[in-house]
């Protein structure tokens, strides 16, 4: 939880760097929209251009990873419980 009450979307992975599953409604949101872009928009431009397909996981990669930084538990590296 954030110290304003508000729940984290994207909780930090138990093990390693960065974020684990969603843990809301907010958060699967978010996913599943990703998802939707990445094979609605993906397939044209896989069988098109696969540069093209490339720059484009690349920028939706980069949006998600933008979005779980805004509304994730702050990441650092982890081992586990404390």
């Amino acid at each position: 939880m954030e110290p304003n009450g508000k729940k984290y979307w994207f909780p930090a992975k138990r093990y390693g760097w960065g974020w684990g599953v969603p843990n809301c409604w907010q958060g699967w949101t978010v996913m599943g929209i990703w998802l939707v872009l990445l094979v609605a928009g993906g397939t044209p431009l896989l069988i098109a251009n696969i540069v093209a397909f490339i720059i484009y996981v690349i920028l939706l990669s980069v949006l998600l990873t933008f979005i779980c930084w805004l509304k994730g538990e702050p990441p650092s590296w982890r081992w586990g419980k404390k």
